[in-house]
């Protein structure tokens, strides 16, 4: 909520947000994330509270919570859907195109990959999009919301700990910390699921996939998690015995065991610049573990989920926290479209041209747009990103529709938007559809 000098205020309620709307005191300011700016209000003529933005950064997805300090009210939940895997796959593509024209000498382009110089902090473009879009919602959400701290899990486990855990002492091994370490990483490899039998809803155990007694390790890459039937059954038999029933559970196992962790690699890259990118902020950053998460949410009795993660990071977390009737923010990071204007077929060949044009009648690809259709096959009120087509009828998802008849509620900004499950008390219930 914003004051009438565009100024953050205390987020209210949806029950107050429409009475005010109603009775023509405040405007629709925002549509995603859903914001009201008052007409006969200012910063100074309100009582104006502390929040804090606590961030659980993700390969994949990224928990965002606003907590209320003084009551411990969550009053905002974001999760971030982030694009590298996109990024990544559409820079090897370019790459193979590149490399393949200049084999063929059908257009020379000089390599330039070793005379290049990467400034301080310089990260691979599919790992910069996820901490940019970490900082981006940060920055939204402080011009929307009167944060006056921020905390961020900084550590979660370290691989080259696990691999070689003499490399900071004796006491790092032997301690607790190492065993917690080890447990997490396992629990995020094998996406806390006993590997022989695939069940999730019982609790499981670390496994060496090779006996000890038969000369197995204590390398990561020998060990998985078992439920304690299955662990039972094996005992000290081979795996390929214990699985000769099943040689496709084993192929997978053997698999999954040697694949390294990408996406915990790609969090353990960004996780120290996302951190110098929030100190330049100017907000204090608290940091916290995966150990000092995982306790707090399991303390609360809450279920795991992104946004409930970000919400229990850190000491400073209120021994109540109150998530009732809070619906996350669901945010897939897409883009802004492609800057080539030329498309190529499968073996770099040009195919076709995209147009200079990129508006049309006021409108663009990607804007949410509600139509409202008097007549025809497709009557009716439809909300949803517009497609545009330049000359003809735009697209509404399968809807057809004349241009004349939109009216657009966002503005494309790279993300698209849905809403998750509202929290209650008793569990997590299915959000009604939204209008």
């Amino acid at each position: 909520m914003l004051d009438n000098n565009r100024k953050p205020l205390d987020p209210c309620s949806p029950a107050r947000a429409r009475y005010l709307l109603k009775r023509d005191r405040a405007a629709v300011f925002h549509r995603y994330p859903f914001t009201i700016i008052l007409k006969d209000r200012t910063v100074e003529d309100s009582i104006v509270h502390r929040h804090q933005i606590k961030i659980d950064p993700g390969s994949k997805v990224t928990g965002i919570a606003i907590v209320k300090e003084e009551t411990g009210v969550v009053v905002a939940a974001v999760e971030v859907e982030h694009r590298g895997q996109t990024i990544k796959s559409a820079l090897d593509s370019r790459r193979a195109i590149r490399r393949g024209r200049r084999n063929r000498k059908t257009r020379y382009r000089k390599p330039r990959f070793d005379n290049r110089r990467r400034r301080e902090g310089w990260l691979p473009p599919s790992l910069e999009s996820r901490a940019a879009n970490v900082l981006t919602w940060v920055n939204r959400l402080r011009r929307l919301c009167p944060i006056t701290a921020a905390s961020q899990e900084l550590v979660k486990f370290d691989l080259q700990k696990e691999e070689n855990p003499e490399i900071a002492g004796i006491e790092y091994q032997q301690g607790t910390l190492a065993g917690y370490e080890l447990r997490e990483y396992l629990l995020e490899k094998w996406h806390h699921t006993c590997a022989y039998c695939g069940r999730t809803d019982t609790p499981l155990q670390v496994e060496h996939i090779t006996p000890r007694s038969r000369d197995g390790t204590d390398r990561v890459s020998n060990l998985t998690l078992a439920c304690e039937p299955c662990n039972r059954r094996k005992g000290n038999r081979p795996v390929e015995d214990f699985l000769k029933r099943k040689p496709e559970v084993l192929a997978r196992i053997k698999r999954q065991a040697k694949a390294p962790l990408k996406d915990a690699a790609a969090v353990n890259s960004t996780r120290w610049e996302l951190f110098r990118r929030l100190k330049a902020t100017g907000l204090p950053v608290e940091c916290g573990s995966g150990g000092r998460t995982k306790f707090n949410r399991a303390v609360r009795n809450l279920p795991k989920a992104h946004w409930l993660d970000a919400a229990c990071i850190g000491a400073s977390t209120p021994g109540h926290l109150d998530v009732t009737g809070v619906k996350p923010l669901l945010i897939k990071a897409c883009g802004h479209g492609k800057r080539n204007r030329c498309w190529t077929d499968a073996y770099g060949f040009p195919i076709r041209h995209a147009p200079r044009k990129k508006f049309e009648k006021g409108y663009r690809t990607g804007d949410i747009v509600q139509a409202i259709i008097p007549s025809g096959k497709y009557q009716g009120f439809h909300t949803g990103r517009v497609a545009i087509r330049f000359g003809q009828n735009f697209q509404i998802g399968k809807v057809s529709v004349h241009p004349r008849h939109c009216f657009a509620i966002h503005r494309a900004d790279g993300y698209e938007y849905s809403f998750g499950e509202t929290f209650v008390a008793d569990g997590i219930h299915a959000a009604p559809p939204q209008p």
